[in-house]
This record gives structure tokens, sequence and C-alpha cells, in this order.
């Protein structure tokens, strides 16, 4: 299976520490055979500023966390599937509003328009879900097709300042993008 899968961080305002495991991360996903993109929040890309070389040289890609400019090739090659993980309060709502504001959501946002299959996985404390606009926007991002782990079998959110960043479930949204691309023609 040699598949792209850009895995997207979104981390903002209180954003979502789970971010910081990502050089583990990206070895799962390439022991599940994918080709590895990291894309990052503008936080995200903070948090991660000294892991930034070295997720370049796992994955032999560009992180990014900005818009290329107009005359730049693209750098990526073409993802068979994205994994969006872990999703803040502000980025799930920026993306199922169609705010692309940062380069992140652009991605996961051209992704629905271009059929490209998605998983997203929040990480949202309980306070955060209570929001009516969070609800609304899990509707219909899985209205639009994307495949977001949320509630039993998912992500299940925490009362604020208990979650912790090591008990983040990677591994549903690393196995959820493998039965995708493993079931596709």
């Amino acid at each position: 299976m040699a598949c792209c899968l850009p895995v997207c961080a979104g981390a903002r305002s209180y954003g979502a520490p789970p971010v910081q495991q990502f050089p583990d991360v990206v070895g799962r996903a390439q022991a599940a055979g994918f080709d590895v993109c990291v894309g990052l929040t503008p936080t995200s890309a903070r948090w991660l500023e000294s892991e930034v070389s070295l997720l370049e040289d796992l994955t032999g890609h560009p992180v990014r966390s900005e818009y290329k400019q107009p005359t730049e090739v693209d750098v990526w090659p073409k993802a068979d599937v994205i994994m969006f993980a872990p999703v803040t309060f502000n980025s799930m709502n920026h993306w199922a509003l169609g705010l692309t504001n940062h380069f992140v959501i652009g991605v996961v946002a051209e992704g629905i328009g271009k059929r490209i299959p998605t998983v997203a996985m929040p990480c949202v404390n309980a306070a955060y879900v209570q929001h009516p606009q969070f609800v609304r926007s899990l509707e219909t991002l899985r209205n639009a097709g994307v495949s977001v782990l949320y509630g039993p079998g998912g992500f299940e959110p925490n009362e604020p300042g208990t979650g912790r960043p090591e008990g983040y479930p990677w591994h549903l949204p690393l196995a959820a993008a493998v039965r995708i691309v493993e079931s596709a023609p």
C-alpha cells in the first residue's frame, strides 16, 4: 500500500497537545504503508518548531503550515486519504464553515471537493462540545462524507483540564485510514 496520507494537525488557542506526538504517529502511519505528508496549523507549527526537521527527514516531504505561492509547484503527492487529527474546536468549526484562512483547513476543505476520503478526530473538552456550533459542524462534515470519529468508538471528550495527550487514541484515525485505502477499488 503506497498511499499518501497527509496527517494534518489543528491546534489553536488552547490547542490540542496530542500534536506533540507527531513523530511517533508518522512512524506508525509509515509502518502501515503510508507515504506521509505533515500539515500543521500555525500554532501546531510553533509547538513542533524543533521537530520540523525530524518530521521532514522521516517523511521525505516538507512540513507545511502556509499556503504556497501561486507560482510554486505543489510539493506533496496526490493523497489517497487524509487524516486530520487532533482537530480542535476552532479548526472543526472553521472547516465546517468553509473558513480556510489556514493551510491545513484549506487542505481538508478542498479534500471534500476533490472527493479524497477524509478521517477526522476531534480533540475537544466537554465544555466546548456544549456549544451549539460544534454539533452543527459535526453534522455538516459527516453530511459532506467526512468520517468524523467522535462519540462511542471515537474520541470522547474529557472535562476541561483532565485530558492527557498520551491518552489521545491515535490508533482510531489511523485504523480508519487503513480501512479506507484497503477497501478502495
